[in-house]
């Protein structure tokens, strides 16, 4: 990591690195402040086993780009580090919003112990790009005013067996992971959606019940 001596970037413009959400998949679906971030961008760190590529394709010529998905937590920092006291302008562009299920406190712990300051730009989260899909409504008068997010543990999550949110009738969004939302005695309808905003892939849905 570079010290002090070493560092390049100048007094008018301090290190800095952009949190952003890249939304739920769909190119057209980020945020205008994202895509305005992403195309003044000189690195972008992004996970390429879940960012869309296309939302890439604009960014100028020179701007350089780093997959995180093969790299540690401490291997992503130390090259945000670099950069962002090299005077670039540096991306680190999440899936959805950076808030759910980012990790992003550790990554924004580690660039401030190193003297960079940090920007979250908010992003579309997938459960909301599957609600518009299936033209749902999660908030329903006089149902419920509640919504539930989970999904199974570890950094990155796996298809589990049913997990249950016993005597919560809210409405439950679960990434990778079959869920029930009621006790056993009420049945629970189940709506999946993968992929729901990404035009290139074809993503089906279906309403089930759940007993």
């Amino acid at each position: 990591m570079p010290t002090h001596a070493s560092q390049s970037c100048s007094s008018s413009q301090a290190p800095k690195v952009v949190f952003a959400g890249a939304g739920p998949g769909a190119p057209d679906l980020i945020t205008l402040r994202g895509r305005r971030a992403l195309d003044n961008a000189d690195l972008v760190v992004y996970a390429g086993s879940l960012v869309n590529p296309e939302l890439l394709a604009p960014c100028k010529k020179s701007c350089r780009f780093e997959d995180s998905s093969h790299m540690n937590l401490e291997e992503q920092v130390e090259v945000m580090t670099r950069a962002a006291w090299e005077g670039l302008n540096v991306v680190r562009l999440h899936s959805g919003d950076p808030s759910l299920y980012g990790a992003i406190r550790e990554q924004i712990q580690g660039l401030e112990r190193a003297g960079v300051s940090c920007e979250v730009i908010p992003g579309v989260t997938s459960a909301f790009a599957a609600a518009a899909a299936l033209a749902l409504e999660y908030t329903v008068p006089n149902v419920t005013q509640s919504l539930v997010f989970t999904r199974s543990r570890g950094r990155t999550p796996s298809c589990t067996p049913a997990t249950k949110t016993a005597g919560n009738s809210s409405p439950l969004a679960a990434w990778r992971v079959i869920s029930r939302t009621a006790p056993d005695s009420q049945p629970c309808p189940e709506a999946r959606r993968r992929s729901a905003s990404w035009p290139r892939i074809s993503a089906s849905h279906s309403l089930e019940k759940l007993s």
